[in-house]
């Protein structure tokens, strides 16, 4: 076994990092779009939410099929593969005339394109690839990467949409997918070194199919299904539709730009410290911990008047938990099976945290043309959280092997 140097291990977390910092960062900005499509080609709301949520699911359901083929062949052709599918769905849709086409270009290209890039891929590449005790942190550092595009590409965005139009902006989100495609190649550089062996779990040596069997046989692994889920509908909920709720409240769209920011930036420090809790802590209380302080946040946020500072206020206290959830889950799943095939069973967590994400994208759209506004859609999340917290407290952490 040779050991990587700490200047490579940086340098894969690093390359990592960029690469998500652009699928996510991309990905999570396409809710400023809503209201620019909604004039500029007459897509009513619901139609753009729906195309939104079919994303949101495809996103999810890209990533156990892309983690398959990269547990086997690598992550270099994923990860082209997907910047191109990324690339054509945003270029094209400016162009659509129909629902079926918003839900082609959006909904299915440029989501499976970003599905393709996202954590999955990427901690699955570089877990093989570092000592067992840097795996959680790395996870944190990746998912900080997501978490700073979305920091800079929310305000970018806005800031290209009142300068220069929609269509400008869509496109240049569309080249700057492209920018992954070299870095791919510096990832496969270092996926080329010999990997890490590592005696980690009893299923080590099982085929992919027998190893995904005996993953839903056990109840710790579907009770991180069921709190992912409740994080997928969180998170896709706000992204979609907080630009319609800041717009409700009767501020500017540079507002719901800012908030998005402000999510992604605190983000980042979510991440990392959640990642560094991951190797100190047991994981299933960070995640109770993380999804319960989200119902108390949303709970604060309703009672409190609906002010441009406090949505920023309530922006950063929601970037600390965003994607905070995600290293102690990849974590959690890499004490249960090892890293053999990380990338396909965390992308089928990840399917599941989607289909929550699908639902919490299309019904915000359903609940905001029956009801009139998102009060329903608040409760419901706030009761999901809780149960999140609950259901992960159920994971028996003591008793999966330790990697």
């Amino acid at each position: 076994m040779s050991n990587f140097s700490k200047n490579s291990i940086w340098m894969l977390m690093i390359i990592s990092a960029i690469i998500f910092a652009i699928t996510m960062g991309v990905r999570q900005s396409l809710g400023l779009f809503i209201a620019p499509i909604n004039s500029s080609l007459g897509f009513d709301i619901v139609s753009i939410s729906f195309a939104l949520a079919i994303g949101q699911f495809i996103w999810g359901l890209a990533q156990p099929i892309f983690g398959a083929i990269a547990d086997k062949k690598g992550s270099i052709g994923v990860l082209i593969f997907g910047a191109f599918l990324m690339f054509f769905g945003l270029v094209l849709t400016p162009f659509v005339k129909s629902d079926f086409g918003l839900i082609l270009t959006l909904g299915i290209l440029s989501a499976a394109g970003a599905g393709a890039g996202s954590f999955s891929i990427l901690i699955g590449a570089s877990a093989k690839q570092m000592p067992i005790e840097k795996r959680a942190f790395a996870g944190g550092f990746i998912n900080a990467g997501g978490s700073f595009g979305q920091f800079i590409f929310a305000p970018l965005s806005q800031a290209i949409i009142n300068g220069f139009g929609w269509v400008y902006a869509m496109f240049t989100l569309a080249i700057t997918t492209l920018f992954t495609i070299p870095l791919a190649y510096l990832l496969k550089n270092k996926e080329k070194r010999e990997k890490f062996e590592e005696n980690i779990s009893v299923f080590d040596n099982i085929n992919l199919k027998q190893q995904i069997i005996q993953a839903f046989k056990n109840k710790n692994y579907l009770y991180l299904h069921a709190g992912f889920f409740t994080c997928g509908f969180h998170i896709a909920f706000l992204v979609t539709h907080l630009p319609g709720e800041v717009a409700m409240c009767g501020h500017t769209a540079s507002v719901s730009a800012t908030a998005l920011a402000l999510i992604g930036f605190f983000n980042i420090f979510g991440s990392l410290y959640s990642g560094y809790l991951g190797s100190k802590y047991k994981m299933k209380y960070i995640l109770a911990i993380l999804y319960a302080s989200r119902a108390i946040m949303i709970i604060v946020y309703l009672i409190s008047p609906k002010t441009e500072l406090n949505f920023y206020i309530f922006a950063s206290f929601l970037g600390l938990t965003w994607l905070a959830t995600v290293p102690p889950t990849a974590g959690l799943v890499g004490k249960l099976f090892g890293t053999k095939y990380l990338a396909t069973l965390f992308g089928l967590t990840l399917l599941t945290h989607q289909i929550g994400g699908f639902l919490g994208a299309w019904m915000g759209g359903l609940f905001i043309k029956y009801s009139g506004d998102y009060s329903w859609m608040w409760y419901l999340d706030i009761e999901l959280a809780l149960l999140a917290a609950i259901v992960n407290l159920l994971i028996k952490e003591d008793d999966l092997k330790k990697v």
